[in-house]
C-alpha cells in the first residue's frame, strides 16, 4: 500500500475521507483496515456506500454517528449514542436517568439477576443522546431504540410512549427521576462551604 502511495496513520490503519477514499484517487478502503468503527455491519454499510457511489451514480456517505453496539457477555451489554462523559463534553449540561432492577421473570424464577439502564439526555434540547443497558436481551432492545436515537427522539417522545408490560424494555419509557448531577452537587457544596466559612 505504501509503495503505491496509500497513506497509513500512526497505528497502521488506512487513512480515508468521508467517502472512504484513500490518498490515492482510485483506491477506496472500508472495514477494520480503516479503524473507524470496527464492526461487521459497519463494514458492510461502508462497502454499500462505496458501491452506490461508484457503480450506481448515487453518491453516498456512511454515517458513523449513533451506531449501536453490543458485547455478548453474560449478562450482555449494549448501547447506542454517546456515553455520559462524551455527552457532557459535547453538549455541556445533561440529564441522566438511571434504573437498576430485577426483571419480573427473574423475580418469579428466584434468580438474582439485575438489569441496569441509563438514558443520557441533552438538557437544552431534551434530545436523547445515549441509551445504555446491561442485562438480558440488551442487544435486542437497544437495536430497536437505536432507530429512535438516530431519528433524534427526545425524552418527551420516550415519556409519551406506552410500555409493554411486563417487560424490561418498558423501563426506558417510564424513567422519570433524574439522577442528581454530580457537578452541580459539587458546586453547591462548595458554595455552601464558602458561605459557612464567610459567616464565621
Amino acid at each position: 500500500l505504501e509503495e503505491v502511495g496509500v497513506k497509513l496513520d500512526a497505528r497502521g490503519a488506512v487513512m480515508v475521507d468521508e467517502w472512504s477514499r484513500t490518498s490515492v484517487e482510485n483506491i477506496y478502503a472500508v472495514g477494520d483496515i480503516t479503524d473507524r468503527i470496527n464492526l461487521t455491519p459497519v463494514a458492510i454499510a461502508e462497502g454499500r456506500a462505496v458501491a452506490e457511489t461508484l457503480f450506481h451514480d448515487n453518491p453516498m456517505k456512511m454515517d458513523h454517528t449513533n451506531v449501536p453496539s453490543a458485547v455478548f457477555s453474560q449478562p450482555p451489554v449494549s448501547c447506542v449514542g454517546l456515553t455520559e462523559l462524551e455527552a457532557r463534553e459535547r453538549c455541556g449540561q445533561v440529564d441522566v436517568y438511571v434504573s437498576s432492577f430485577k426483571p419480573m421473570k427473574h423475580t418469579l424464577s428466584g434468580r438474582n439477576e439485575r438489569t441496569m439502564m441509563k438514558l443520557v439526555v441533552e438538557r437544552a434540547t431534551q434530545r436523547v443522546m445515549g441509551v445504555h443497558m446491561v442485562g438480558a436481551d440488551a442487544p435486542e432492545i437497544i437495536q430497536g431504540l437505536a432507530v429512535a436515537v438516530k431519528c433524534g427522539a427526545t425524552k418527551a417522545h420516550f415519556d409519551s410512549t406506552v410500555g409493554i408490560h411486563p417487560t424490561a424494555a418498558e423501563e426506558f419509557v417510564t424513567m422519570r427521576d433524574k439522577r442528581p448531577d454530580p457537578e452541580e452537587r459539587l458546586a453547591a457544596e462548595r458554595g455552601h462551604d464558602a458561605g459557612a466559612t464567610g459567616s464565621h
